[in-house]
Order: C-alpha cells, then sequence, then structure tokens
C-alpha cells in the first residue's frame, strides 16, 4: 500500500494539481482549404457541350501538406508573427509552453504538437487545427497559416505556366532560325546562278524547244517540197537546207541546256539547277510548316496558361474559439494515472517474484 501510494496515488494528484492549478488554457482554431484546378472552356468546347467543371489537383494537395509541416513555412510565419514570443507566454508552464529561445527544430517540433493537420486522400480536403493561449493568436496563426499556403499554390501555378510557355517559345525560337536559314539558301541559290524561279525558266525552255521543233518540222516539209519541184542548184534548196541546219542546231542547243543529252560542257545543265531548286524549296516548304507548328503550339501554349489556373479554396475560414478545449485534463490525468499503476503493478510482480524465489 505504501509504494501503491508513493508510486501511484502520490504522482497522479502532483499531475492533477498542474494540470488544474499550473497549466495555462489553449484555444483551438480550424481552418479547412482545398487546391482546385479551374479548366475555362473555349466557346468551341462550349459550343459543343464539352464544357468542365473546376477539379481538385491531388498531387498539388500532396505538396501542400507536406508544406504546411515543413520548416520554411515555421520559419517563416515565426518571421512575420513571432511564434516564439506567441507561445512561450506562459511563463510558469514549462511542460505546455515554449522556451523563448528555442531553436528551430525545438520550434518545427512544437509545432507539430500545436497544429495539428487532417487530411482526406479521396477528397484531396485539409483541416488544420492550430492551438495558441489566446483566442486570438490561434486565429491570427490560422489565417497567416492560410494565406501562405495560398502563396505556394500561386507560385507553383505560375512556375508550371512559366515552363509551359518557356519550352513552346524555346521550339518556336528554333522553327525561326530554322526557316530563316532555309530561306538565306533558297537566296543565295538565286544570286548565285541568276534565277528566281527555275521552274518557270524550265517551262519557258520547254516552250522554246517546243516552237523549234514545230519549226524544224515545217522546215522539212517545205524543203521536200522544194526538192519535188526544184532543180538540184536551185537557190532555194540550198536555202531551205540552211534554214532546217540552223533549227536543228538551235534544238540541240537548247536540248544540251536542258540536259537531255548529258552533255553540258563547263556549266551545269538547267535539269540539275531545277533539281539543286527543289530541294532547297522543299527544305523551305518544311521550316515553313515547323514554323507555323511551333507558332500554333506557342499560342496553345499561352492560351492554356490563360485558362488553367490552379487557387486555393478555403471551405472553413480560421475560427475563434469562444472556450478553451485543451489541455483535455481529464484525459491526460487518466493516461497518467494508468501508466502509473501498470508501472506500479510490474514492479510489485517483480518483487513478489524474486520474493518466492528466496
Amino acid at each position: 500500500m505504501i509504494s501503491f501510494v508513493l508510486g501511484v496515488l502520490l504522482p497522479s494528484a502532483g499531475a492533477g494539481y498542474y494540470l488544474w492549478a499550473v497549466a495555462v488554457d489553449q484555444y483551438a482554431s480550424k481552418v479547412g482549404f482545398t487546391v482546385r484546378q479551374e479548366d475555362a472552356t473555349s466557346a468551341v468546347e462550349l459550343l459543343g457541350g464539352l464544357s468542365n467543371l473546376s477539379t481538385s489537383s491531388s498531387s498539388d494537395t500532396d505538396i501542400l501538406y507536406e508544406f504546411i509541416q515543413s520548416q520554411k513555412l515555421v520559419a517563416e510565419i515565426d518571421r512575420d508573427i513571432d511564434l516564439h514570443a506567441i507561445w512561450s507566454k506562459p511563463e510558469n508552464d514549462p511542460v505546455f509552453a515554449l522556451t523563448p529561445d528555442a531553436p528551430i527544430e525545438q520550434l518545427v517540433d512544437y509545432w507539430e504538437n500545436m497544429v495539428r493537420i487532417s487530411y482526406g486522400q479521396g477528397s484531396g480536403l485539409i483541416e488544420v487545427e492550430v492551438r495558441a493561449f489566446t483566442a486570438e493568436d490561434a486565429t491570427r496563426i490560422a489565417q497567416v497559416l492560410l494565406d501562405k499556403s495560398s502563396e505556394m499554390i500561386n507560385e507553383l501555378s505560375a512556375v508550371a505556366r512559366a515552363d509551359a510557355i518557356g519550352y513552346a517559345r524555346d521550339e518556336l525560337d528554333e522553327a525561326v532560325e530554322r526557316l530563316k536559314t532555309a530561306r538565306e539558301t533558297v537566296t543565295r541559290f538565286r544570286n548565285a546562278n541568276q534565277i528566281v524561279n527555275p521552274e518557270l525558266d524550265l517551262q519557258s525552255q520547254a516552250g522554246l524547244l517546243g516552237t523549234l521543233q514545230a519549226q524544224e518540222a515545217e522546215a522539212i516539209i517545205e524543203l521536200d517540197l522544194l526538192r519535188e519541184t526544184a532543180q538540184g542548184s536551185d537557190p532555194r534548196v540550198a536555202q531551205a537546207e540552211r534554214r532546217l541546219e540552223v533549227i536543228r542546231t538551235r534544238i540541240a542547243a537548247e536540248r544540251q541546256k536542258l540536259g537531255f543529252d548529258g552533255q553540258h560542257g563547263r556549266g551545269q545543265v538547267f535539269a540539275d539547277l531545277v533539281g539543286e531548286y527543289e530541294r532547297l524549296v522543299v527544305d523551305r516548304e518544311f521550316a515553313e510548316q515547323a514554323y507555323v507548328s511551333a507558332l500554333a503550339a506557342y499560342d496553345g501554349s499561352l492560351a492554356e496558361a490563360r485558362r488553367k489556373s490552379r487557387y486555393l479554396a478555403a471551405y472553413m475560414q480560421p475560427t475563434e474559439a469562444e472556450t478553451p478545449e485543451y489541455p483535455r485534463r481529464a484525459m491526460l490525468l487518466g493516461m497518467v494515472a494508468l501508466f502509473l499503476f501498470l508501472l506500479w503493478s510490474v514492479v510489485v510482480m517483480v518483487a513478489y517474484s524474486i520474493k518466492d524465489r528466496r
């Protein structure tokens, strides 16, 4: 009985005295919020009946959940409203109060005791309970926590928007440089060969060749008629033969220029020029299509960045308590008494076991 009184009753009485006579009341403020992502639909989507409602982003909520428990947030709030001064107000309460000169690590541990977070994985809702020794301080800490969380979500949205636009801008810059290079190559080709469009020149050359061939046929018919009706010494026959020879010489020159006979001498045949020009034109057209696609993607990124936005939606603003909820003295006293009784029981059983062996 003496050991029971000394080991259980007296410590329990001391704990009860401390809880009711020394420990200071604590007030709780609650705040609830979630991260929402708004998708503003375009007019085309609205006409097609594809409107989207705002939805929660679980990944962003997970990030926010970890952020609320981070040392960075605790340090920022302490710098703004001085958590050391708020949580060290009861000078004669060393158990529940914070040491005034506590380091940041101790402050973070104390934060985890005074700020309780409830997070629903499926719903994406976060509810935070903040405790302090006055109702005003608890509400003020909860409000600052809500503001800091909103700033963090806004920063995440801004970073995501900047990344999406930055990637699209890089692709657009590459497409612009490719298009410039392709156009400069075509310009150098035209300047080097003194030809604006070889395809048009090729059509002109082909038309000229067709005309010469028609003249050749007419000259052959005319020569045949003269040979049938005129003497061999007739000067008209010689003139007709000379005209036919000139036409054939011109036809051979034009065919050589077009590269039909495979003999182009020292210069480059026209067919090769046309082939080179077509290759450059294909490269330019591909660069133009790539530029149009990159520009469309960039414009789409800008529109998407304006349409999609994350924001912190508070479904419960910070509350202000009227009555203290903590510390829960009866529960704490019961736990202390139960622990002391169990410890005393184990010690007594061990003592009697040793005594019986003797």
